[in-house]
């Protein structure tokens, strides 16, 4: 029997958690493993062995280390995902699904990501730059979204793992999700899917920004 996958983290992270998720969704066994990140934990020499760069998430699959949000739920919908195809069904599907993981380490990342960063880690960006980037971000997703149940057909993917966790949080960045009707409808589907498991919530700064 093999022991579960190990998941080095920040639990409010929402890089981490869109790796818990994935993980929860395939209902693979995993036990996370929270870093003492303010003194330093992501920089010390076993830890670098698994994550080069010092950064979560990362994990231990019985030797089997990786570390980039995006690559590793890749590597576990290859590794453990049965009778689901979590990366499109047609090439266009799959072409979107790849689109979408770009759009999650792009503007994703430097929209509600980084306006989230300032507010709950008091990283020193531009809040007011990476809160206009999510709103023109939303605008589009939530067109995207208009007609269908998620990003890329009427069932569930990658590229709806990969956008989640950001966008769900959004409001802790201090950036609304008022506007954006076809968004929350899809958080919730999301949410609605078996075994969800939510991020650690923060306090939400006020006042929001509309």
């Amino acid at each position: 029997m093999t022991a579960p996958i190990k998941l080095y983290r920040n639990p409010k992270s929402g890089h981490c958690h869109r790796v818990e998720l994935m993980m929860s969704f395939l209902d693979v066994p995993y036990e996370t493993v929270d870093l003492d990140m303010a003194n330093g934990a992501h920089k010390a020499p076993a830890y670098l062995k698994i994550s080069p760069l010092g950064q979560v998430p990362a994990i231990d699959d019985n030797g089997v280390t990786l570390s980039d949000s995006n690559g590793i739920i890749t590597y576990l919908v290859e590794t453990y995902a049965k009778d689901y195809n979590w990366t499109g069904r047609t090439p266009e599907e799959k072409a979107q699904v790849q689109r979408w993981l770009s759009v999650a380490a792009g503007e994703i990342a430097y929209g509600p990501c980084a306006a989230r960063l300032v507010t709950v880690f008091g990283a020193p960006l531009d809040h007011v730059g990476a809160v206009a980037k999510a709103h023109a971000l939303f605008k589009v997703m939530d067109a995207a979204l208009d007609g269908t149940r998620f990003l890329v057909s009427d069932r569930i993917t990658l590229a709806d793992v990969a956008g989640y966790s950001y966008i769900a949080h959004a409001p802790e960045g201090g950036v609304s999700l008022e506007a954006y009707p076809n968004i929350r409808a899809w958080l919730s589907r999301i949410e609605a899917q078996p075994n969800f498991v939510a991020m650690a919530t923060s306090p939400i700064p006020g006042p929001v920004q509309a």
